[in-house]
């Protein structure tokens, strides 16, 4: 049922609100950090999981389909409720870490690239293309 793929998102935003809260305890920050962010990777991991092992009918998984797609909105909402002129004001870190993360990103490309290694090409999809 699509249900199910709607509570297992919510299972995982919920797991990701909880760690993202501890994280900014452990920060010192009074904020939820990457709570989204971690819910995500454990929708990521656990429908892969779900998926590999026979567990995740189809319709299940359309829900989980259908609130991933959402995700991208959803991060620019909360994004847009983020005081980013305090934190600019407040120093140079978040200029910094902005571009620290964009250099690794930037620099990671290659690696990441590197790990599946060369495969065939697919093959054309109709008999008129090849």
């Amino acid at each position: 049922m699509i249900i199910y793929g709607v509570a297992a998102l919510a299972a995982c935003h919920l797991a990701g609100v909880i760690l993202g809260d501890l994280l900014g305890s452990l920060l010192g920050v009074q904020s939820n950090v990457g709570g989204v962010g971690f819910a995500m990777l454990l929708l990521i991991v656990a429908s892969d999981w779900l998926r590999r092992t026979g567990r995740l009918p189809a319709l299940s998984e359309q829900g989980i389909l259908f609130w991933s797609a959402m995700y991208i909105p959803i991060v620019v909402a909360m994004a847009a409720q983020q005081n980013v002129v305090a934190a600019l004001a407040g120093g140079p870190v978040a200029i910094i870490a902005g571009v620290g993360a964009t250099l690794a990103c930037v620099a990671l490309v290659p690696v990441v690239a590197r790990i599946g290694g060369q495969d065939e090409p697919l093959p054309p999809l109709m008999a008129q293309e090849a």
